[in-house]
């Protein structure tokens, strides 16, 4: 089953919206900041690398999305197929935003999307293992360590064997 641009995921306090060209100037402006890019790279980027990269160019291999809380954005989240059943999350919030339980919501909302509405097996994150906050929030999301992955911390989350999502009733890393 494939996502159509207008899908719009739906956690308890967050949304995952389709992020587009219309979005370029808050994701340029986002990305240029040292405290935003942190733990994803580490490296402002340029508004043509955040254009060719954020703001849904590479669909459908690669899905960008804003993270709102509210009407007001506060994070990008972007998902990865990796398999006809199986693929990868990053997110990141603005440091702003962090601490308030929005990544997990955000995280627990596009798990439940990939696995019910998408037909994913098993979503995987893989936060820099030295950042504890991502590991942490990860693991409120329903995420667990799988092992190493040079620097960074294998994650993964699927559906319980014969039942629901384990996703539970927050950032990481680029790709």
């Amino acid at each position: 089953m494939e996502d159509t641009s207008e899908t719009v995921v739906r956690g308890e306090a967050t949304s995952l919206v389709p992020a587009a060209e219309a979005h370029l100037p808050l994701l340029a402006g986002w990305f240029a900041d040292p405290a935003f890019v942190r733990d994803w790279g580490g490296q402002p980027l340029t508004r043509e690398e955040v254009a060719a990269k954020y703001i849904g160019r590479r669909r459908p291999e690669v899905v960008s999305l804003l993270v709102l809380d509210g009407v007001e954005p506060v994070g990008y989240a972007q998902y990865v197929t990796a398999g006809p059943h199986e693929g990868g999350i990053d997110m990141v919030l603005l440091p702003r935003a962090q601490g308030r339980g929005l990544g997990p919501d955000a995280a627990r909302a596009l798990v439940r999307h990939l696995l019910t509405a998408l037909g994913w097996t098993r979503v995987t994150v893989d936060p820099e293992a030295a950042n504890l906050r991502a590991v942490r929030a990860w693991s409120k999301a329903g995420f667990r360590p799988v092992g190493p992955r040079g620097s960074q911390l294998l994650m993964e989350c699927g559906p319980a064997p014969g039942g629901p999502s384990r996703a539970a009733p927050e950032s990481s890393s680029p790709s």
